[in-house]
């Protein structure tokens, strides 16, 4: 089945399905199509490994590995059963089945999660455990029964080696995907000046360096019957190899000593130390690292994330005076779900980007022209 093509879902946030499409089509997923929730690709396993390894901007990989009609549960367990389960899955490892129901005649969950889960254990001898490493998921919509595996196991936003997170840390796909949205290919310096635990210096030294963002950690597919630990250990010395570390341009500070330890502990696992540079100091007090102009990034504190809205507001109004006055030839991408906030740095903003997703919230990335 490994050069067999397929459908395979990418999730992305619901706003950023054109972000993670640009990076697939950038990367070379040809077919990809965007849809709401993500971006759907054609290819076999090798390009779901790929999409697992390299994708800055995915939150899950989801491989569509068959499918079936069934308006009853006893149809749906009759199928089931028959389901070639072993193309994919190994009898030894233990899964675990989800199940959403749409518009059909099966409308219980619950009661088709039992049925497939009877199929898989009697018809082929799988384990089923809620703390499983292989996820199926199973959606059935308008009677049709569309079968995935879950292929990345934990969030893609877990690279593997950023250990200390801050409060209310940024996700280090939607932080890759805001990089992107403000233009950042790799080839300007970048400043946070409210770093807390690194993320957008760290991702935008990853993106200058080439890095895959899934170098350091371990992915479901690695469990499957369709796995190939040679050409996964191929596929990962090749990205490795066409890595190359950038000079010292990504610029992260913090008035929290204790942020500023957390990045550079971060930067020393993610192997970009030598990249990256942080300094203890407030935001009033930015000033611009020696080169050409690049890119200001920020994800400010915000009311309903973290302290009191009038500190804020003086705290926000701060960092656009340093801005105004010191980064001309500057652009700036600021993230926030307060628009009274976004007004406090008195950057000339223009109309926001779309509502995003983001620990409870909806954020939302503002970007001015660039700074005179």
């Amino acid at each position: 089945m490994t050069d067999t093509a397929f459908e395979f879902f990418v999730t992305a946030p619901p706003g950023l399905e054109d972000v993670l499409l640009a990076e697939m089509q950038a990367k070379g997923f040809a077919s990809a199509v965007a849809i709401p929730g993500g971006v759907t690709v054609q290819g076999g396993w090798p390009e779901v490994w790929r999409a697992n390894l390299e994708l800055r901007g995915a939150g899950r990989v989801l491989a569509r590995i068959g499918g079936f009609l069934a308006f009853h549960l006893a149809q749906l367990d009759k199928r089931a059963r028959k389901f070639p389960w072993g193309e994919v899955l190994r009898p030894e490892v233990p899964v675990r089945v989800e199940v959403t129901c749409r518009a059909s005649k099966i409308y219980h969950a619950g009661a088709a999660q039992q049925r497939i889960e009877t199929a898989l254990r009697d018809g082929f001898g799988a384990t089923v455990d809620p703390a499983a490493p292989v996820v199926l998921k199973i959606r059935i919509d308008d009677n049709n029964v569309l079968v995935s595996v879950d292929t990345s196991g934990e969030s893609l936003h877990k690279r593997g080696h950023k250990e200390a997170v801050g409060k209310a840390p940024m996700r280090e796909t939607l932080a890759a995907m805001f990089l992107a949205r403000c233009g950042h290919a790799g080839t300007e310096p970048v400043l946070d000046p409210m770093c807390g635990s690194g993320t957008f210096v760290l991702e935008a030294a990853e993106i200058a360096a080439g890095l895959a963002p899934g170098r350091d950690r371990r992915f479901a597919f690695e469990q499957l019957a369709t796995f190939d630990p040679a050409a996964w250990s191929a596929m990962k010395d090749g990205a490795a190899a066409r890595a190359v570390m950038p000079a010292p341009m990504f610029y992260g500070s913090d008035r929290d000593a204790g942020a500023v330890r957390m990045s550079r502990d971060n930067a020393a696992r993610a192997g970009l130390a030598d990249a990256t540079r942080f300094d203890c100091l407030p935001a009033a007090d930015i000033v611009p690292p020696e080169g050409p102009p690049g890119l200001v990034i920020v994800n400010p504190p915000y009311g309903g994330r973290i302290g009191n809205r009038k500190l804020l507001l003086a705290l926000h109004g701060q960092l656009g005076e340093a801005l105004l006055t010191r980064f001309r030839g500057w652009r700036v991408g600021l993230v926030t779900s307060e628009p009274p906030l976004a007004r406090a740095p008195r950057l000339p903003f223009g109309k926001p980007g779309a509502p995003v997703p983001h620990g409870g919230l909806k954020v939302q990335l503002y970007q001015p022209p660039p700074l005179r």
